[in-house]
């Protein structure tokens, strides 16, 4: 602890903690480990509950709320209306699912634990909510934030999000208010709704477009602007009584369908990966450790109750709509945590009196350990799945139709000259490129909407997953004489090889790094060919430049 009389300066604080954080991040790296749970522990350490050598509580506080603002403004900015138009039934179903199951028998749950009811109903909505900031920093930072399954869970993330600001409501008319109090708060949360909906609908038909163009002229100011929009509407949220998270949310949606968001959002992501940052060390640093002794095994059972109980129910409601296990699994893993949001509900109660601090330590544990082993399980989904793919089966309809209804269409016998395996954007741009080059390309993914897309364009596109044999078997490989795979991680990459050489491939194969680190990694697995498409691009931009150099001092020197 500091003493009194040598309290260090705030700025010198942020540096202290910026070194730390720095020092901890790198060896999470080295261990390869979540960089995201080293930036818990160190806020852990830093604050009150450990060393608490940190004393600029307020201002870490601002930039963790600018942080989260800045993250739900981006992800409002990759919101198609076509996206939203197909994935929100499935996201408003598995939402609102995934709380009545949670809610029901977390609260059976909790009562045969030996808790009050008020105790029990309070702990069991706080299991209900999960991280839509950490879900989508991790889905952001493995590329799959504009996936099938990442979509999804931020559709359903977000009807979370609208459940916490309606339980907070909920909480607050039960203060003293009687059945009176209670519709007046309804009937005024309708009302600001639609006022809210209205407005952004005028703004977006006829001001945004307009003045997003004029900011434009200058990146600089374009950069501002998405700042301050952005934090402006989240604080204009707050004031209306919803949250600062859905405010900025709106503010990203209400500009999506402007031709300058993926260079907004471009341009916001170092900014929102530094202020992130501080929103991780704050979360820390807020984790009461203090109550948590006798909580130790109520919290095992919770926590895995949240870990295995809500993605299974998230993978039943996905797979009775008609969606593949894969993507019910993948989608059902980001609701395996609760959420920071869950501490300051129950922290709310104890203010109300409703609960006492033991139900605080107990949300606190386990949001701890759900955290925590949720990140792992995120990060290593696609082993995960393989491992228990023969189990999930029953979380799948004989015949999964939203997915299955794009794989007709496409002929079977014409030969290929170079398959694409992951249509992402960098995918999808070189199955274009290489079709406009003259090649008989034909693509795959598990993105029914990029499929349908691309098929729209004239290019051949199977539907199915690279790394199923049995969906290998049933492609032509044997008049393939490239295989590419643009798949974004290594795990991917790693089966797909393996599904390749099981089915005694004859091309060539090659794959996509996205840095030496995972290039190093997939030679060692046995990738004949990597290509680095940053690398490669600036070898190109390089050595057709230095033509055109030499090219011109030719010609100065031929006319002097």
């Amino acid at each position: 602890m500091v003493t009194e009389g040598m309290q260090p300066s705030v700025f010198a604080e942020m540096a202290l903690l910026l070194g730390l954080t720095t020092a901890a991040g790198a060896l999470a790296v080295r261990l390869r480990q979540p960089v995201l749970i080293a930036y818990i522990v160190v806020g852990i350490l830093a604050g009150p509950a450990a060393f608490g050598f940190v004393q600029a509580h307020d201002q870490v506080d601002l930039l963790a709320q600018i942080g989260v603002a800045v993250l739900l403004f981006v992800v409002g900015l990759k919101l198609d209306l076509s996206h939203v138009r197909r994935i929100g039934p499935v996201a408003l179903a598995t939402g609102l699912g995934q709380l009545c199951f949670t809610i029901l028998f977390g609260f059976i749950l909790v009562l045969l634990l030996g808790r009050g009811a008020m105790e029990a109903l309070y702990v069991a909505v706080a299991l209900t909510f999960s991280s839509t900031i950490i879900i989508v920093k991790l889905l952001s930072d493995k590329r799959e934030l504009d996936s099938l399954h990442g979509r999804i869970a931020v559709g359903f993330l977000i009807v979370q999000d609208i459940a916490v600001v309606l339980a907070m409501m909920a909480m607050s008319a039960l203060r003293g208010a009687g059945d009176a109090g209670a519709t007046e708060v309804v009937l005024s949360l309708l009302a600001r709704v639609s006022g809210a909906a209205l407005i952004i609908f005028l703004l977006m038909r006829y001001i945004l477009p307009p003045l997003v163009h004029t900011m434009a002229r200058s990146q600089e100011l374009l950069l501002l602007f998405a700042i301050a929009w952005g934090t402006g509407l989240a604080a204009l949220g707050e004031w209306a009584g919803f949250s600062k998270e859905a405010g900025a949310f709106v503010a990203g949606f209400s500009l999506a369908s402007t031709p300058y968001r993926e260079a907004m959002s471009a341009r916001l992501t170092g900014v929102r990966d530094f202020l992130l940052l501080f929103f991780f060390i704050d979360l820390g640093a807020r984790l009461d450790l203090s109550t948590l002794g006798d909580e130790v095994v109520p919290a095992i059972v919770l926590s895995a109750f949240v870990l295995i109980g809500n993605p299974l129910i998230v993978m039943a409601i996905m797979g009775y709509m008609g969606y593949r296990k894969r993507t019910g699994f993948l989608a059902g893993l980001t609701v395996a945590q609760i959420s920071e949001f869950s501490i300051v509900f129950v922290a709310m109660g104890i203010t109300l009196g409703h609960v006492g601090r033991e139900a605080l330590g107990l949300t606190t544990l386990v949001g701890l350990v759900t955290i925590a082993l949720s990140t792992y399980m995120i990060i290593h989904a696609q082993t995960l799945f393989e491992r228990l793919s023969p189990w999930l089966s029953m979380f799948e309809r004989k015949h999964p139709y939203r997915e299955v209804t794009v794989e007709s269409g496409v002929e079977r016998s014409s030969s290929t000259d170079v398959m694409v395996f992951g249509l992402g954007r960098y995918g999808k741009r070189l199955a274009m490129q290489l079709a406009d080059a003259g090649l008989a390309v034909r693509g795959i993914d598990f993105d029914p909407e990029v499929v349908l897309e691309l098929r729209g364009r004239g290019v051949k596109v199977d539907f199915g997953d690279a790394q199923d044999p049995h969906f290998l078997d049933s492609l032509p490989l044997d008049t393939v004489q490239w295989a590419i795979s643009t798949l974004p991680d290594f795990e991917s990459n790693r089966e797909w090889l393996a599904a390749l050489r099981a089915r005694n491939f004859a091309g060539e194969v090659a794959i996509v790094a996205r840095d030496d680190v995972q290039g190093e990694q997939l030679k060692r697995a046995g990738a004949p060919i990597v290509l680095y498409p940053f690398r490669n691009a600036v070898d190109y931009v390089a050595e057709h430049l230095s033509d055109l150099i030499r090219k011109k001092e030719e010609r100065h020197e031929a006319n002097p």
